[in-house]
């Protein structure tokens, strides 16, 4: 089956398939909070899209949520370029439900920023060869800068007034010497404005211990996820569900 042009596809699965693509996967959950459909509408609208081989579905987690991404053809649709298909895994798939959740719900909460995902950072710094909101960890083979990309970025509409602000989801604790160095590159950061650690109570700790050694704290901060006013429960649900799994 070959999928027609983007003539051909209406602007909202347009719209849907793009996100897809830029965020890497995304969940019926979020595209509701997105754009205030019932969960049932979102996922009736992604099925649709699945059936134009516009996007694939997966659910490698029992209970939780299915992730759609973007097939190729899908990404040629609707003209995204430079991205390669997300791979959806039992590894990642957790992480992946909590930051299309998050995303949505940053849309929301500031309007005058655009959200992207790690995924789309990573081709805009590759494109520009400089970072752009990324923390430097050191240098790696032949002198290449190894840098430390977040989740999500509040990009502002004008990057000339404003730098953008980097935002970690963190569903479980890393060791405590990778957060401590991750901590520091984002305190000595001046390409983003600051940092938002989003993560669950038994991650808080880690977190501020981190930051605090780092002396980090003017430029980093922790919020639960329920910090983030959301018009629909359910997203928060999913990923409250999503930590319990990545747990």
């Amino acid at each position: 089956m070959t999928v027609r042009s983007n003539s051909t596809i209406s602007p909202e699965r347009v719209a849907v398939v793009e996100w897809a693509a830029r965020m890497g996967a995304i969940t019926a959950e979020a595209l509701a909070e997105r754009e205030g459909f019932t969960v049932a509408s979102a996922r009736a609208r992604l099925l649709a899209a699945e059936r134009r081989r516009l996007l694939r579905r997966r659910r490698p987690l029992t209970g939780q949520p299915a992730l759609y991404t973007a097939t190729p053809a899908g990404m040629r649709a609707v003209g995204v370029r430079g991205l390669e298909p997300c791979r959806v895994s039992a590894a990642n798939a957790a992480h992946a439900i909590a930051c299309a959740g998050v995303a949505a719900a940053l849309e929301h909460c500031y309007p005058s920023h655009r959200v992207i995902g790690e995924r789309e950072l990573r081709r805009e710094e590759r494109e520009r060869g400089c970072a752009l909101a990324s923390a430097h960890m050191g240098t790696g083979q032949h002198g290449a800068a190894v840098l430390h990309r977040p989740d999500l970025v509040l990009w502002p509409k004008d990057p000339a007034e404003e730098l953008p602000v980097a935002v970690e989801v963190e569903l479980t604790r890393k060791a405590a010497q990778r957060l401590l160095a991750i901590c520091r590159a984002w305190a000595r950061c001046r390409c983003v404005d600051g940092v938002i650690y989003l993560a669950p109570p038994q991650v808080h700790r880690a977190l501020e211990r981190a930051i605090e050694h780092a002396c980090a704290g003017e430029r980093v901060i922790v919020l639960p996820f329920d910090a983030l006013p959301r018009r629909h429960q359910h997203v928060l649900g999913a990923i409250e569900s999503s930590i319990a799994a990545g747990a």
